[in-house]
């Protein structure tokens, strides 16, 4: 038989044993559990509806009357502003690209994190500059009903590209409304609603014409590029099994030969303007591959890697800068080709690349907005704005209308306005970076040293 523990013996173990379920017990029911942080889409979807989105976890940031206040004010305004208001300890990897991407309508967002701040903006709405003007503007502004109003009052002195959704009509808080006026109001919404429907589709499909025309112009040009191009591949008659070739040289015939094929393939799927850029892209980086395969086979030094020649990229990598001077425009420094550098030099013109307009053949920066991405395809954004500078396609593409039109920056066809749906079409640099370590651009660099234009100087 079993011997039995003594009943003290018991009496001390269950003691201890009773006292270990209970706090497990605590542990697993009564204690605080971490709250999920709001699903990203949710934000997105709120803000579809609403330009201020306050998260539950942040309600004491921004009570619900200054948050519909705030809305109101963006409403009355028909800015596309989106603000949201979230916890310190929201997860900020790609927030703002993801917030983007989820509520899938161009604007500029502001979002409140803690007591932190940053914004950013599809560049058709606001140029990057302006968006860091905007947020360096706010970051001493205090609590976030001070912040996040200076900041939509500094906002709606810019000048922002489109107007806010069709998907905000619907929002706001408030009680109290007559029926009967709201009838009234709704009858008479409703008539204009289908005029304003009207119009917003007869725009668009303007634009979208537009695009259409400016792309015709441009395939013809490109098509001409690309044509060269081959035809200077003819003339090379290099065999990667010839005598004399190393495996330099057959590297250098191989990246000629992929972007030639890269070429014809983005002009076939090219569908608007903007998706030119990368077609004259490949070009310029396949003429300088037979640049360097000129130089291998003849022994001579190898050259560096400049920009093309500014009167005609199909002339080839420059070989230095010259001073030239557009009628009516102010001397500058260009990049020309050998050639062309002898012209200049001899006081001669130089062979200039001339395109169809309405008013005849003329050179291409003396044509239309359309050519503003298949120059920056060859030149880059970088040193476009400097040798354009004067011209009629640098003054085009310096205004608003063409931020607004065909977007922000050199070769840069936008396509959509703010408050317009995009989905996921956008580009991801307007949307990258993020919360701390700096990030917040503007570091006091205000540029233009008091050229102001809203918040875009």
């Amino acid at each position: 038989m079993r011997s039995a523990l003594p009943r003290g013996l018991v009496r001390l173990l269950i003691a201890p044993l009773a006292a270990v379920l209970v706090a497990l017990a605590v542990l697993a029911v009564g204690a605080p559990r971490a709250q999920a942080a709001t699903d990203i889409s949710e934000i997105a979807d709120a803000l579809r509806r609403d330009p201020v989105y306050v998260d539950p976890a942040a309600s004491g940031e921004l009570s619900r009357a200054d948050a519909d206040a705030l809305a109101d004010r963006i409403r009355d305004a028909g800015e596309p502003i989106f603000l949201a208001v979230l916890p310190a300890d929201y997860p900020t990897r790609d927030i703002f690209r993801s917030l983007r991407t989820e509520t899938g309508i161009t604007g500029l967002y502001g979002i409140r994190l803690g007591d932190q701040f940053a914004a950013r903006a599809d560049s058709s709405v606001l140029s990057r500059q302006g968006v860091e003007n905007l947020e360096a503007a706010v970051q001493q502004s205090g609590d976030a009903k001070a912040q996040l109003n200076d900041f939509v009052d500094d906002a709606l002195r810019s000048n922002l590209g489109g107007s806010g959704p069709n998907t905000w009509n619907g929002g706001g808080g408030g009680s109290g409304v007559d029926v009967g006026a709201l009838a009234t109001v709704g009858a008479l919404l409703a008539a204009g609603g289908v005029g304003a429907y009207a119009l917003t589709r007869r725009n668009r499909r303007r634009k979208a014409e537009e695009q259409r025309a400016a792309l015709a112009k441009l395939r013809v040009v490109v098509d001409e590029d690309i044509t060269a191009y081959g035809e200077e591949l003819d003339r090379l008659d290099f065999r990667p099994s010839e005598p004399g070739a190393d495996d330099a040289m057959r590297g250098d015939y191989e990246r000629a030969l992929n972007a030639y094929e890269e070429a014809k393939s983005l002009m076939a799927a090219a569908r608007r303007p903007e998706d030119v850029r990368a077609v004259t892209q490949a070009l310029e980086d396949g003429r300088f591959s037979l640049a360097l395969l000129a130089a291998r086979r003849e022994g001579r030094p190898l050259p560096e890697r400049r920009a093309p020649c500014f009167f005609d990229p199909r002339h080839g990598p420059s070989v230095a800068d010259a001073t030239w001077t557009p009628e009516g425009g102010a001397p500058r420094q260009v990049p020309v080709c050998a050639a062309d550098r002898v012209r200049l030099a001899e006081g001669r013109d130089p062979a200039v690349r001339e395109v169809d307009t309405d008013r005849g053949r003329r050179p291409y920066w003396e044509a239309g907005p359309a050519y503003g991405p298949w120059a920056g395809g060859y030149f880059g954004g970088g040193i476009l704005p400097g040798l354009l500078v004067g011209t009629m396609l640098g003054s085009m593409m310096a205004t608003p209308a063409y931020a607004a039109d065909y977007g922000a920056g050199y070769g840069d066809f936008g396509g959509y306005e703010g408050g317009d749906v995009s989905g996921a079409d956008f580009s991801p640099d307007d949307f990258s970076g993020g919360f701390g370590g700096g990030d917040f651009g503007g570091g006091g660099d205000f540029g233009g040293g008091g050229d102001f234009g809203g918040g875009n100087w």
